[in-house]
């Protein structure tokens, strides 16, 4: 199977709307959300969701009231101020643990004289395994606040490739977490070819040249296509000579349309909505990704 993972140097570009219209053009695809984040794929695909799992990943503390003899040493030793004293007991202090707060580093665990203080694991969010009007997809839901979003986007992407093996399909398009950070990181290694989305302003030009040296330096094979062009046509010639230079491929054009919004209005893929000038960029787009991918 190949997995074409759609990017862009920041939120907004348009990587969802392009990642729909892909879904709804492919035959025989998985796909995968791994903007665990801020996930919004499933407001145009709206999976019906078979297979729930939590995912924890890290620790937190806890202190075990009824053990706690109210020493402090957690407080003194805490260098996240996680460590809240709650008051005077019957002339003792009381203590307790912000969640939100806490980092996981186990020093009050450790330096607990009494061994008041539990370390579990940290719920961080859940990832499913659904099924969607265009076959199967993966993805996930990150906590607030949580961390490691680059372990859960390792997971979505296992079991990406997991259904795919499993349902005979040879293709899982991936709609990848803006930027290029930890998740992007995690969404694009061992992909076979990117897709970054950019938008033809000079901080999209500064924005595409991360994500051109992020993918050159795993090297994978990537194509460029310019959302809402024509906004800035001299900026969009700047943005394909880049990206030309810098060896990736022009996939095409997408022009500013009023009609994308209306489809995600009704919950629909521009390619289901079958309005507006887009529809047909977006099919070019995908023809030439298709037979050069």
């Amino acid at each position: 199977m190949k997995e074409l993972v759609i990017i862009s140097g920041k939120g907004g570009t348009g990587k969802t709307t392009i990642t729909a219209s892909f879904a709804a053009l492919s035959e025989n695809a998985v796909i995968a959300d791994a903007d665990v984040d801020a996930s919004d794929l499933h407001l145009i695909l709206h999976p019906s969701v078979r297979i729930d799992n939590q995912f924890f990943c890290g620790h937190e503390a806890e202190i075990r009231q009824v053990d706690c003899v109210g020493c402090g040493a957690c407080l003194a030793h805490c260098r996240f101020e996680a460590v809240k004293m709650l008051g005077d007991n019957a002339g003792e202090a009381e203590f307790s643990i912000d969640a939100s707060s806490c980092e996981g580093c186990g020093a009050c665990v450790r330096l607990c004289p009494v061994k008041a203080i539990d370390f579990h694991e940290r719920y961080c969010g859940e990832w499913y395994v659904s099924d969607t009007r265009f076959g199967p997809m993966v993805h996930a839901v990150l906590g607030a606040g949580a961390e490691n979003s680059g372990k859960l986007v390792n997971i979505v992407r296992t079991n990406a490739k997991k259904v795919a093996t499993e349902t005979g399909r040879s293709l899982i398009i991936t709609d990848g977490p803006p930027g290029i950070g930890c998740p992007v990181i995690s969404s694009v290694t061992g992909a076979d070819a990117v897709l970054a989305v950019a938008e033809p302003t000079l901080s999209g030009i500064h924005d595409l040249s991360r994500v051109i040296e992020l993918a050159r330096h795993f090297r994978i094979k990537m194509f460029v296509c310019v959302n809402k062009f024509d906004i800035n046509p001299g900026l969009t010639e700047k943005i394909e000579r880049l990206s030309e230079e810098s060896g990736a491929f022009i996939a095409g054009r997408i022009s500013y349309d009023r009609e994308v919004t209306n489809a995600q209005n009704e919950g629909l893929s521009v390619i289901e909505h079958n309005k507006g000038v887009s529809v047909g960029e977006i099919k070019s787009i995908w023809g030439k990704i298709s037979r050069e991918f």
